[in-house]
């Protein structure tokens, strides 16, 4: 199929599923194609039955990613058999495919194939990793396979909808992230001197584009490393070399670990800044007493240590979205504490079944893309700021706080701050926190 008739089939998705919407008020029709509730189910598409809906993913379950990312997937398994325990989507019951990928995009490729040719999946969701990921990001619009969410801050995944229409991101994307900590640095550190610790990918790439907006004449040394190869001890003396008194990091929690000990063994001592996906304290800590042999025996060395949130965790044990998750995890869960990774996968989750409320009661795959491209900007849920959603973007959530670890908890130095690609200002927003709904599942009418 050509980009020109893929962009076609969307537009008569989209168009199919906004009068729909509009003339069943959010679900009470009856009816096939990509709406309405009421009627017979049918199986409508790849991966869907008149009881069914199949969804894959892929993830680190072994590997050197695998500390903590393998926990995401066990959250979205106990948020989907809440779903499942309270009459699904649609009456139909989530069967969730999660295969192991090690983090080695030639595994991914195997994977996801053996996802969408023989387990015959009706979307993949939460796909983990930007190395990983980008393995299969042709693969999956080729086959026209919604590919929803991706568990990576990429701008792969939602800049270019023309290129990838059945692709979207989730969370807030290393560019965006990048400008806000550049921001920050910029007006509360203007003579620092800043080096970077990159992970050799988009992960890093896109990191560093966003800083450079803000502090580009601040930087005096740049340092990456390729995921696998753990000795960064050249890396970390060339930034202490260089001077740098601030050091920013994207990087995977694995890498915050190697870099916090080799910092200590060379007696270097910069602020440092983490991104997101790379700063969990108590991950970081269980890998700092891992790789150290019990030498250091918690997440002391990241105290200080400033990074970002875009959702609550369970430092954040009050939040009302916690306490849902929390419940649903103490039901539903398997083995082990409920832990901010799988506070993300249950969040995802949450998400993925707003869209799968929107797609209607006998959706096809491009229906449920046109559902997130016409309402999905409109979702409320756990994270912080709105998602950019549209035809014209599939990006994620638009924004993110910058917060300092002290201990195991985190104290916030900004409020939620928004902004997108390109030249979009950094801006407070001003949405208000939503809600959970009482039963712990999202409201079909809200989710159309």
């Amino acid at each position: 199929m050509t980009r020109s008739s893929r962009r076609l089939t969307r537009l008569l998705a989209a168009a199919t599923v906004a009068t729909t919407l509009a003339a069943c008020g959010g679900g009470d029709d009856g009816g096939g194609g990509g709406g309405g509730g009421g009627g017979e189910n049918e199986a409508s598409d790849v991966g869907i039955t008149e009881d069914t809906i199949k969804l894959g993913a892929h993830y680190p379950l072994t590997g050197v990613a695998a500390p903590g990312y393998s926990e995401i997937p066990t959250g979205v398994q106990a948020y989907f058999d809440h779903v499942n325990a309270n009459g699904g989507v649609y009456d139909r019951q989530i069967e969730y495919v999660y295969r192991d990928d090690a983090y080695n995009p030639t595994n991914t490729s195997a994977v996801v194939n053996q996802l969408v040719l023989e387990d015959e999946v009706f979307a993949v969701v939460g796909g983990l990793g930007t190395p990983t990921h980008s393995a299969v990001l042709e693969f999956l619009n080729s086959e026209r396979v919604p590919d929803l969410f991706v568990s990576s801050g990429s701008r792969l995944w939602g800049e270019t909808p023309e290129d990838y229409p059945y692709t979207f991101g989730w969370q807030t994307d290393y560019v965006s992230e990048g400008k806000i900590l550049g921001q920050y640095i910029a007006e509360n550190l203007p003579d620092a001197k800043v080096g970077l610790f990159l992970q050799d990918d988009d992960l890093g790439a896109d990191g560093e584009s966003g800083l450079r907006e803000y502090i580009d004449d601040q930087i005096v040394e740049v340092q990456s490393y390729v995921p696998g190869n753990t000795d960064v001890g050249p890396q970390i003396a060339a930034l202490q070399a260089a001077g740098a008194d601030v050091v920013v990091g994207f990087n995977v929690p694995s890498y915050t670990a190697l870099s916090q000990l080799v910092s200590l063994r060379l007696g270097y001592q910069p602020q440092w800044f983490y991104s997101n996906v790379g700063s969990d304290p108590t991950l970081v800590g269980s890998l700092l007493a891992n790789f150290s042999q019990g030498q250091v025996t918690d997440a002391t060395l990241l105290d200080g240590a400033i990074t970002t949130e875009y959702f609550p965790g369970t430092d954040s044990p009050d939040d009302p979205w916690v306490q849902m998750f929390q419940q649903i995890w103490d039901e539903q869960g398997q083995e082990g504490e409920l832990t901010t990774f799988r506070l993300y996968g249950m969040a995802q989750a949450y998400t993925t079944v707003q869209a799968l409320q929107a797609a209607g009661q006998n959706p096809t795959r491009d229906d449920l893309v046109a559902a997130i491209e016409q309402v999905g900007a409109d979702w409320e849920g756990p994270l912080f700021a709105p998602f950019r959603y549209s035809e014209d973007s599939h990006m994620g959530t638009s924004g993110m706080r910058v917060v300092q670890v002290a201990g195991a908890a985190v104290e916030e130095l900004t409020p939620v701050l928004t902004t997108d690609l390109g030249d979009a200002e950094i801006e407070e927003s001003d949405r208000e926190a939503a809600t959970p709904p009482e039963n712990g599942i999202p409201d079909e009418e809200a989710a159309d």
